[in-house]
């Protein structure tokens, strides 16, 4: 195959598009989806300034999408004195996994010359993801707790920090999948906040009395299988195992579901997050003006909630856990 855009040896075939690109031409496509998502986004704030920088702090794995983002958010932001990249691990306490992973962090922030954070649920919940998947006290996958933690470490080191934006390396796949997840469940409460945490231009979300920081997901165009190529052909660090406990079995057969649809009817993922995005803003819109929202605080650790204790503090008191301790 030669690419179309120069007539060299084509790397990849992008089926929905049509297009076959050269090694230089698809790296080139990737950071100009990517650049172009943060403008549509409105990701940088028109009050950021070299006198009042905005901060953002990178959810890095060590997987390969977390991995990407950061080398593309470095390439477009490094020189700009607007934009204040931070890198934050989360250590869940996996044995031989994220001590790995790690690693690829390591060599990728000291590279790049980023600012790197790491916070260990040992340190903020008093417990090892180890322990939780071994004793399962609720008789749940261990990525249901390990979801709940994650996203509440992420956001509340984010707050602490006093982070401007939280990004994370959702890509079009994983955006695909939880669309149709939460269009499957009948969850419309779940499809508004997916739009106000993560999707839609900052100009059209409610993030003014949110309490935590706004999410961005700027890999959200690009599909999986084109960020493990991008990574690997710019020869990124990246930790490819899979984690020993993961178990989202429903997730895995939506996958499975949209990959077979994409074989079939190329552009589908691209379809089912245009219309998806639509629908949730209305949704969110909707939301906005009831009665639903979380219409009090945890009388733990203060999240919003519509009852008097979080699903995080609840979980973390079923698995024995202990809250780190919090100052004024």
């Amino acid at each position: 195959m030669e690419c179309d855009k120069c007539g060299d040896e084509a790397v990849m075939h992008a089926t929905y598009s049509g297009m076959h690109l050269c090694e230089e031409h698809f790296c080139r496509s990737v950071d100009s989806r990517v650049r172009k998502r943060v403008r549509e986004d409105a990701l940088l704030s028109e009050d950021a300034s070299p006198d009042d920088p905005e901060t953002w702090l990178i959810g890095l794995s060590g997987g390969k999408d977390s991995v990407v983002l950061t080398h593309i958010l470095d390439d477009i932001f490094a020189r700009d004195p607007r934009v204040k990249l931070v890198a934050l691990t989360i250590h869940e306490g996996i044995e031989g996994y994220r001590d790995a992973s790690l690693d690829a962090c390591l060599e990728l922030t000291d590279d790049l010359s980023i600012e790197h954070e790491v916070v260990a649920y040992a340190d903020e919940y008093g417990l090892q993801m180890d322990d939780v998947a071994d004793e399962d006290p609720l008789d749940m996958a261990p990525c249901a707790y390990c979801g709940v933690f994650r996203r509440d470490a992420l956001s509340q080191y984010a707050e602490e920090y006093g982070a401007d934006k939280l990004l994370t390396g959702h890509n079009l796949d994983d955006e695909a999948q939880t669309a149709m997840m939460n269009l499957l469940s009948g969850d419309i409460q779940q499809v508004a906040k997916h739009f106000d945490a993560s999707l839609g231009s900052f100009e059209d979300r409610e993030i003014d009395d949110d309490p935590f920081v706004p999410r961005a997901k700027p890999l959200r165009d690009i599909p999986e299988k084109e960020v493990a190529l991008y990574a690997h052909l710019k020869d990124l660090p990246t930790h490819m195992a899979e984690c020993p406990h993961a178990s989202e079995a429903y997730r895995g057969e939506i996958q499975g579901h949209i990959h077979d649809l994409e074989n079939d009817h190329p552009g589908t993922r691209h379809s089912i997050m245009s219309g998806y995005e639509e629908l949730a803003k209305l949704a969110a819109e909707a939301y906005r003006n009831s009665d639903d929202g979380p219409r009090g605080e945890c009388e733990r650790c203060g999240a919003p909630t519509n009852n008097e204790v979080c699903r995080k503090c609840e979980l973390v008191d079923a698995v024995g856990g202990e809250l780190a301790e919090t100052g004024d």
